[in-house]
Formats: C-alpha cells, sequence, structure tokens
C-alpha cells in the first residue's frame, strides 16, 4: 500500500516482535496460549509496551489498566489470553474510572461492571486499559477537550473516526488485534474506514447494553469489535450474544455458529448498489470509483449487482435521530450533573454537546413519540426494500478521513458543524434507525494514502450472510497488512 505515514514501517515493528504478536489476529493469539506456547502474561506485557510507545503519537488510551489486566484470572474461553481494550463509553468495569469522554464525569467511578464486560472476560479476553471516546460518542471523530485528539495512524494529522476511534487506532497500530467498539449512527464502521480495518454492526438486540439499560439511545446504539480480521468479529458475536436480564427482544439466531460462516459461501447474492445517499448531499469522485470498483469485484465473484436508492425523507429521519438521541443524552446528563453536584453547562460539556443537550431539555413527550413514529416507518420501508435484495453496497464514508479539527464537538455554530457531520457520514445513520446489521470492509485507499471502507448492509438478522460475504470478500482481496504497523 501506498503513503504509510506515522508508525513507521512494518520491518522495524517486526524486529522487536518476538512472540510473532502482528502476526496473529485474536484467535490466533488464543490458540498460542492454548498450546502453550505463549503465556497470558507475554502477550499482555507485549500489548501493554506497544500501547505505551503508540499512546504518546496517537492518544487513543482513555483509561490505562494496566493492573487491573495483570491481577485477571484468565478464562479458556475461544479468546484465552488475548489482550483487549475496551470503548470508555457506556461500558463499565466496577471500580474503575469511566469518563465517556467528558469533563462531566472526570471522577465517576463505576459501581458495576457492564454485562459486556463480563462476557469478554468469560471469553478469556484480557482487560489491560479503556480507549477515547468524543464526547458521549456524539460525533465521527475521536477528539475532545477531556481527552486530547486521537490520530489516525495512517497519517498523523487526520482523525481515526468516531466515535470509537481510539480503539479503531489501537488495532490499526498493532496494540491489539481487537477492541470493543460501539456504533449509534457509525461508530464502528467509520473508524474502520478511517483506519483499514473491519467493523461490524450487529443488529439492534444483538449485543447486551446492561446491566443499567438494555438499549442505548433508544435502540440506535449497539456494541460490537473493530478488527483485523473476520473470523475475530464473528467469533465475538459467538462470545457475547445473547439475551441479557429485561431485554425486551432478541435478535434471530443464525444456523451454526458464527465463527461457522467464515467457511460458507454466501451464494449468488442480489446487491443494491448505492451510491446517492438519503440526503442526495455530494460523494467524493474518489469515493464513487473505489464504491464502483468494489461493485466489479462482487460481480466477479458470481454477485448480481444493480444500482438501486432506497428513498425516504432525509429531513424527517434526520429529525428523529437527534430527536432520540438529544433527549436521551439529557436525560443522562441530568442524572449525572445532579448525582456530582454539577452545574450543565460549558465548564463541563463541550459546545456542540451543550446544544444537543439545550434541544433534549425543550422536546416534549409528544416530539419524542412522533420521533420513534418516523424510526418505524423508516424501518419498515427499508425491509420493503430489501424484500429484492440481500445486501446493499455502498461507501462507508463521503470523504477520505477528515483532517483533525473538522467534526469535533468544539465548535461554536451547531448548524454548520451538523451540515459537515452529515455530509462526511450520510450513508451510516440509516442503519441504526432501521436496526440492520451493517458493515465496513478495509477494500480501497485513497490517492493520498489513506483508507477507505466500503459498507454492506443486510436485512434485520442476518449477520451470518454479511459476515460469510465479508469471508469471501477478505479472500479474494485480502487486506490483513493493510494497517500501519501490522504484519
Amino acid at each position: 500500500m501506498v503513503g504509510m505515514t506515522g508508525l513507521g514501517a512494518t520491518p522495524a515493528v517486526a524486529a522487536a516482535d518476538p512472540f510473532g504478536y502482528l502476526s496473529h489476529d485474536a484467535l490466533g493469539l488464543a490458540a498460542l496460549v492454548r498450546s502453550r506456547q505463549v503465556s497470558a502474561t507475554e502477550l499482555l506485557e507485549v500489548a501493554i509496551n506497544r500501547a505505551e510507545e503508540a499512546n504518546q503519537r496517537i492518544d487513543f488510551m482513555a483509561q490505562k489498566l494496566y493492573d487491573h489486566g495483570r491481577v485477571q484470572r484468565v478464562q479458556d474461553g475461544l479468546f484465552c489470553g488475548v489482550p483487549f481494550l475496551v470503548k470508555d463509553l457506556n461500558c463499565h468495569i466496577e471500580g474503575t474510572r469511566s469518563g465517556q469522554g467528558s469533563r462531566l464525569y472526570a471522577d465517576y467511578i463505576a459501581p458495576v461492571t457492564s454485562e459486556l464486560v463480563r462476557r469478554h472476560q468469560a471469553a478469556g479476553l484480557v482487560i489491560f486499559g479503556k480507549t477515547t471516546t468524543p464526547e458521549f460518542g456524539l460525533t465521527g471523530t475521536t477528539e475532545s477537550i477531556a481527552t486530547g485528539a486521537t490520530r489516525n495512524p495512517w497519517n498523523l494529522a487526520h482523525s481515526s473516526g468516531g466515535s470509537s476511534g481510539g480503539a479503531a487506532a489501537a488495532v490499526a497500530a498493532g496494540v491489539v488485534p481487537m477492541a470493543h467498539a460501539s456504533d449509534g449512527g457509525g461508530s464502528i464502521r467509520i473508524p474502520a474506514s478511517c483506519c483499514g480495518l473491519f467493523g461490524i454492526k450487529p443488529s439492534r438486540g444483538r449485543i447486551p447494553m446492561g446491566p443499567d439499560r438494555t438499549e442505548g439511545w433508544g435502540g440506535l446504539s449497539t456494541n460490537g469489535v473493530i478488527s483485523r480480521s473476520v473470523r475475530d468479529s464473528a467469533a465475538m458475536f459467538d462470545a457475547t450474544a445473547g439475551m441479557e436480564a429485561g431485554s425486551r427482544y432478541d435478535a434471530p439466531r443464525p444456523d451454526g455458529s458464527f465463527l461457522s460462516q467464515c467457511e460458507r459461501e454466501p451464494g449468488a447474492l442480489r446487491i443494491a448498489l448505492m451510491l446517492e445517499p438519503l440526503s442526495g448531499s455530494a460523494i467524493d469522485p474518489e469515493i464513487l470509483a473505489a464504491t464502483q470498483a468494489t461493485a466489479r469485484l462482487c460481480a466477479t465473484l458470481g454477485h448480481h449487482v444493480t444500482e438501486a436508492n432506497f428513498r425516504f425523507d432525509a429531513a424527517r429521519l434526520g429529525q428523529a435521530n437527534f430527536a432520540a438521541i438529544s433527549t436521551a443524552m439529557a436525560a443522562d446528563v441530568d442524572a449525572r450533573a445532579a448525582a456530582a453536584g454539577l452545574a450543565v453547562g460549558p465548564d463541563v460539556l463541550e459546545p456542540i454537546t451543550l446544544g444537543f443537550y439545550q434541544v433534549g431539555k425543550s422536546m416534549t413527550g409528544v416530539d419524542v413519540a412522533r420521533a420513534y413514529a418516523v424510526l418505524q416507518e423508516v424501518a419498515i420501508a427499508s425491509a420493503n426494500f430489501m424484500a429484492d435484495y440481500d445486501v446493499v453496497l455502498s461507501p462507508t464514508l463521503a470523504a477520505p478521513p477528515a483532517p483533525l479539527g473538522e467534526l469535533d464537538l468544539n465548535h461554536a455554530d451547531f448548524a454548520a458543524w451538523g451540515q459537515r457531520v452529515s455530509t462526511y457520514s450520510p450513508f451510516t445513520g440509516l442503519y441504526n434507525a432501521t436496526g440492520q446489521p451493517s458493515m465496513s470492509v478495509p477494500l480501497a485507499m485513497s490517492a493520498t494514502g489513506l483508507p477507505i471502507g466500503m459498507m454492506f448492509t443486510a436485512r434485520y438478522g442476518e449477520e451470518a450472510l454479511l459476515i460469510r460475504l465479508a469471508a469471501q470478500l477478505e479472500r479474494a482481496q485480502p487486506w490483513r497488512g493493510l494497517a500501519p504497523g501490522v504484519v
């Protein structure tokens, strides 16, 4: 690949890689531990050393929990002994700080451990830190007053994406082979695209969000991982999927394990090529060309690709998403401010976040009910559209990774910020509204050497189909060496 900047060339990294740490994905490292070729302790120390070195330039670590990792009792699960990082946003470890990317949570100590973290640990993962996020995960870059700017390992002047940009940067830099991420409007797929990685947003209800709640942002948000290999993401579904206490629904399960889907062919799929977002906003010519090239790749693999655009009122959908997010966030901010004895204002919230809060506070119950009615309407419309297609192919983003400073929450003009964010990522949020599974696959590079992700979306509950397709694409156009510093 061209244009590798930031972390340096692969050979220098390989020389400091005595256990072959960078040449394995998470399942590969677990196999080494299980066969006693390396210990979990040795892997953890490699990860900590890499984190310390890379974090100085990239700034992806929100909380360093090295001692916590060192005393964990390793479970013999799918990922036995594999070092792991969780996102510092609504993913809690009892007795440790949970910062949410915000000064409002500067001294918040989590009273409980999240159900998802319990499942991570039961799968054998060794958690040794938490990754950066923008304040409350509200934007497509990972920059905040609380933790600074997380840089893209491909080019340190550019964003690693958001809101799981810390996770993506850590994986791209070879600190861990995969990391926890969450997605409420594109926050798995955007950073996966920016950093040349694989990221799949699961169906609504697939992965736990508790124990205190079973939905994020009224069902818009869900948990997952960002990984170098498709099989790691698939195996993580096997390790973490399923209902938790109080769940109102459960996404349907596949025939066989998620991991086994990697060995199955997807068949000849009917793919809708979506080159125009709902908003009709412009797409960078380089992104369009990459998407069309991906369509041709799919055709050579035996799929039937037809250009077709799903139609829905973008303004109504945007307003509904905004209502769901701003009201949920306002409720959380008020609860935290009251518990901490703090006044809600610019001393604890960034300007754009404060704008979300103020709008959320102004909305009525009827406003919220109308918003959720629109979200149900778009889910029904999308399901009807998908009756004629198995998968939708589109760009993940409308442009290559943005320079730092363009999309962060420290801006005075709310409308101008919203316009920049919506035109940068006009495709991803639709599938948070519908609850469908959607993935970004690293299949292209810009002329300036920055990764470009391609987004594939299936019907609700059909992650297995996406995994089969992703594994096929991974075999046809391997990307294992795409991220800088990864062998």
